[in-house]
């Protein structure tokens, strides 16, 4: 890819890593560095005009949108107005047409590239203290996201088979694999909700080639089954994970006894597996060698009581059993960073209206995580903290607050952000999540809310019999 202006790419490359705290002598500061950017880039073919939407502004805009409470397109064009008249240049027009021509044009790899991107070399920097054991652990969940109900949308990702047409939205399913370190998105997917190669293990096999050799992959209990033991462990991976009692049960009579409740089994390979053809079924062992522990929880507040944790990592003194039950229990991160996207981020329903943007639109709420992610990794090195202790919420609010005077004081030097970056990671680093341990609360709700009922019907229908008087609703 060549670029119109060189000078005028590495401006804008510098005013976007100015506003995610990328820059000076900061810790992780090269986690968006210009390199990053320009490789992101690579994916657009072609040279891009000297226009006011290049793909540089245009993801700066893409990025105030995701983060803002305000979400429209219109609230993000008038940011850019306002950035513009601040340095001096002549305001853009008002309308949304060419911002969103701009998002159009540029291409879905090049959103994911820069989102992997960052996650990743956020992850590679990690300090050595923030690991399980000296070891990189990985976690790996799904969730699902709704959309606008536009016919494009509805055709790719069909809204539940039980909902009347019309009465709901397009739902996708999500899965992503995660840094526990960290938590940084290092890979992402997206599919239908239902259908044939549409679950989460899918998912998990279309994006586990971010892992490396000696790796630790931590997942609920839908991934402990014997093919995907096998395939982990031909890459070279670990797994821990939960016993699913729908597919075995556990007998601690048998096998070779390491404690209490704790020993290794072995698992005799399925009659079949319906994800491969028979060739493939007769190159694989005929039985693997896994680790089975019981955890005991006695914490009130949990529902529940007994969990059987399945691991390839079978050394009890290397291992034990203590170390595997503090390492499940801190899968619950996993699902904590998906409410930080979904609810914090506001990432539960995407407004775009066909399937090529909303794809887009995840992978721009994915940076926005990502960048957030690494601000608070430079708060946890620069005092001495580890970056779960700190509230994603509290970041998000920092920023948000500290971005406007980032951009204006930005004219005063170098020396002057970085004292400005150090106030916010001082700000950041306050808001503490670990001083509320063992907490626990009733799973009921106190308030009622939707005073107004449901839409039980297409809404076509209704606004029709409304205009006929035939209801007041």
């Amino acid at each position: 890819m060549r670029h119109c202006s060189w000078g005028r790419f590495s401006q804008q490359a510098r005013f976007l890593r100015r506003q995610f705290l990328q820059e000076g002598d900061l810790p992780f500061s090269t986690a968006l560095s210009e390199a990053t950017i320009a490789s992101a880039l690579e994916a657009i073919e072609g040279v891009w005009k000297d226009r006011i939407f290049s793909p540089l502004v245009t993801l700066w805009v893409f990025l105030s949108q995701v983060l803002s409470a305000d979400h429209s397109c219109r609230a993000a064009v008038a940011r850019l107005i306002a950035h513009r008249v601040s340095e001096g240049q002549p305001a853009c027009s008002a309308n949304t047409g060419a911002y969103c021509q701009a998002r159009k044009r540029l291409p879905e790899r090049f959103f994911s590239a820069v989102a992997c991107l960052v996650g990743r070399a956020l992850d590679a920097q990690v300090k050595q203290s923030w690991l399980w054991k000296g070891r990189r652990v990985y976690l790996f969940d799904g969730t699902t996201v709704t959309m606008s109900d536009t016919p494009a949308n509805q055709q790719a990702y069909p809204q539940v088979y039980n909902q009347k047409p019309g009465t709901g939205f397009p739902i996708a399913r999500v899965g992503a694999v995660i840094s526990l370190s960290c938590g940084a998105v290092l890979n992402l997917g997206v599919c239908r909700y239902a259908g044939k190669g549409q679950g989460e293990v899918s998912l998990l096999r279309r994006l586990w080639d971010v892992l490396r050799p000696g790796d630790v992959l931590l997942t609920d209990r839908l991934m402990a089954n014997w093919t995907n033991i096998v395939l982990l462990q031909k890459r070279g991976l670990e797994l821990v994970s939960r016993l699913n009692k729908a597919n075995r049960v556990a007998d601690f009579r048998r096998g070779k006894r390491l404690g209490d409740h704790d020993h290794l089994v072995r698992w005799s390979k399925p009659s079949s597996i319906r994800s491969l053809n028979w060739q493939a079924y007769k190159t694989l062992p005929e039985f693997i060698t896994v680790r089975e522990t019981l955890i005991r929880v006695v914490q009130p507040g949990f529902r529940t009581k007994t969990i059987i944790v399945v691991t390839t990592l079978l050394d009890p003194q290397q291992t034990t059993k203590e170390d595997l039950a503090t390492l499940y229990r801190a899968r619950w991160n996993n699902e904590l960073d998906l409410r930080s996207l979904k609810s914090t981020l506001q990432m539960h329903h995407l407004r775009c209206k066909t399937p090529e943007l909303v794809h887009k639109e995840i992978w721009t709420y994915t940076l926005a995580y990502n960048l957030i992610r690494t601000m608070m990794a430079q708060a946890a090195a620069t005092h001495e903290l580890v970056p779960r202790s700190i509230s994603f919420k509290g970041a998000v609010q920092t920023l948000e607050a500290f971005q406007p005077v980032i951009e204006l004081q930005a004219a005063r030097g170098a020396a002057h952000r970085l004292r400005l970056y150090q106030d916010l990671l001082h700000a950041v680093a306050t808001h503490r999540v670990a001083n509320r341990p063992d907490r626990f609360e009733p799973r009921l709700k106190k308030q009622r809310r939707n005073p107004c009922g449901w839409l039980m019907r297409p809404r076509a229908d209704l606004k029709r019999e409304m205009a006929k008087g035939v209801i007041e609703i």
